[in-house]
C-alpha cells in the first residue's frame, strides 16, 4: 500500500472516531464500528432509545467534496450491508431506523487539532483511545 493511501486510511479511521465520540457525547451508544459484510461496509451503528442509526463517515478536504462523494450505487451498498446486519442482530428489528451521513472536512479536523493542542499543553500525555497528538 503506498503512503498516501495509508495516510488517507489513517485520516478516515480518526474521522469515524471522532464522530463516534460526538455520537457518544450526544447520548447514542455505538453498537457497531467499521463493521464489513460481504455486500458492504458501515462505519457506524448507533443506538439512542429505540432509534437505531446506520452512520457514513465521509472525510474530504472540503464540505463540498465530502457531500459529493455518496453516490447512489454507494448508498444501495450501505442499504443492503444494513439489511445484512440487522439479520444477524434480530433483537433490533423492532427499532427505528435511520441512516446519517457524516461530513468531515479538513479545515474543520485543524482546528480542532489546534485547540485541543492548546487546551493539552500542559497535560502529560497518555495513550488514549483517540489518535490525538498532544502538544509538547
Amino acid at each position: 500500500m503506498s503512503v498516501a493511501r495509508v495516510r488517507a486510511y489513517r485520516r478516515g479511521v480518526l474521522a469515524e472516531t471522532l464522530v463516534a465520540l460526538l455520537l457518544r457525547l450526544k447520548g447514542y451508544r455505538i453498537v457497531a464500528q467499521r463493521y464489513r459484510s460481504p455486500v458492504g461496509e458501515i462505519d457506524l451503528v448507533a443506538q439512542k432509545g429505540q432509534r437505531l442509526v446506520f452512520v457514513e463517515v465521509k472525510r474530504r478536504k472540503t464540505k463540498n467534496d465530502a457531500a459529493w462523494t455518496l453516490p447512489a450505487k454507494q448508498r444501495r451498498r450501505i442499504v443492503r450491508a444494513a439489511q445484512y446486519w440487522l439479520a444477524s442482530h434480530p433483537d433490533f428489528t423492532s427499532h427505528t431506523i435511520a441512516f446519517d451521513v457524516v461530513l468531515a472536512a479538513l479545515g474543520v479536523a485543524a482546528a480542532y487539532r489546534e485547540r485541543i493542542s492548546r487546551l493539552t499543553r500542559n497535560v502529560r500525555c497518555a495513550p488514549l483511545p483517540l489518535a490525538l497528538e498532544c502538544a509538547q
